[in-house]
């Protein structure tokens, strides 16, 4: 009897959206991310079943809900932890975690740091809107100096977390920022980080409508984005503004903005080099303000953590054998307590 071999169902943007309701306030930014991953999701060509989302707690932790795909809502700050678990437990999946600024930098910033380090195979996408929005208001870890909220009604005193900085630090093999409201270089963004293999961070400018408004004015303007924002990319220099007229340079150890208008030209800029950067350069570059960077700051190409757990549970198994539960607790020194 000849065997008939079916293709696999081609996927649509439809396909990995759920039958349920999404509840975001309307105008959140939360909306074009999501739009942007039902988009990017068919073009991986990953069956539903093996892709996972997972959250923690806050206004962003409601994805797995809207994804047609497995998902957990787990508890505040501990999302990475579990996709660290599912990582190494089945590397075969396609497994994202879904934090804000206050879900993933407060409680479950000790959490996020260790996933980053230790290079799982997951793709963390954080929404940084710097406030608090699900408890309605409060300034978060992302919060500038001087924020007036409900629990900081004479200005925030704290000094704001830089996420990129922060994935940098922590060696983070793949590290990028985008932004809510250019779903072009949003979808770019993601494809690029789900093709990674090891732990993608992507920090996404979200817009809270209600509580945080202003926060980013000046990069969602279409009209003046250009002005305040450098598309990084490799091999390229790094120039912007609305008639590609302004650039960075490096003064020191420091990045300076110019403008090509006193005497400065493309081969005196910055050229940008994502998958080598200068560790101190990448992060002078993560606190850069206008212009915001955003795009791949840096892209590392080493063996994730699964890789070389298995190859050490696979050297185990040849030196010991198949294992047995009873040998292994009889295994070390033993004593009786009479």
């Amino acid at each position: 009897m000849t065997s008939i071999q079916l293709e696999p169902p081609t996927l649509t943007r439809k396909d990995f959206a759920s039958d349920q309701e999404v509840r975001w306030c309307p105008g959140c930014g939360d909306y074009s991310i999501l739009a942007q991953m039902q988009k990017v999701m068919p073009e991986l060509g990953i069956p539903r079943e093996n892709i996972v989302f997972i959250s923690g707690i806050g206004c962003s932790s409601r994805f797995p809900y809207y994804m047609n795909t497995y998902g957990i809502h787990s508890i505040h700050g501990r999302a990475p932890t579990l996709a660290t678990g599912l990582a190494a437990t089945n590397p075969e999946l396609s497994i994202w975690v879904i934090t804000g600024d206050g879900d993933g930098l407060s409680i479950g910033g000790n959490h996020l740091i260790h996933s980053l380090r230790r290079n799982m195979n997951i793709n963390i996408i954080l929404f940084n809107n710097r406030i608090y929005g699900l408890t309605k208001g409060q300034y978060s870890p992302t919060s500038r100096v001087g924020t007036r909220t409900k629990s900081s009604p004479m200005g925030s005193i704290d000094q704001p977390l830089e996420p990129i900085a922060l994935a940098l630090a922590a060696q983070a093999s793949f590290v990028a920022r985008t932004i809510d409201n250019d779903p072009k270089h949003l979808a770019k963004t993601l494809s690029r980080a789900a093709a990674h293999k090891g732990t993608s961070f992507i920090e996404v400018y979200q817009n809270c409508i209600i509580f945080n408004p202003g926060e980013w004015t000046n990069y969602r303007d279409r009209n003046a984005r250009s002005d305040h924002m450098l598309y990084l990319e490799h091999g390229k220099p790094m120039i912007f503004g609305s008639g590609n007229d302004k650039g960075i340079v490096l003064r020191g150890l420091e990045p300076e903005v110019v403008s090509l208008a006193d005497g400065y030209s493309e081969d005196d800029l910055l050229v940008h080099d994502a998958f080598n950067p200068s560790p101190a350069l990448a992060f002078a570059l993560s606190h850069l303000l206008d212009p915001a960077p955003v795009g791949v700051f840096r892209e590392d190409h080493r063996p994730t953590y699964e890789e070389e757990l298995l190859e050490q549970v696979k050297v185990a198994k040849a030196k010991r054998g198949k294992a047995d539960l009873q040998s292994l607790y009889n295994d070390s020194d033993l004593w009786h307590v009479e």
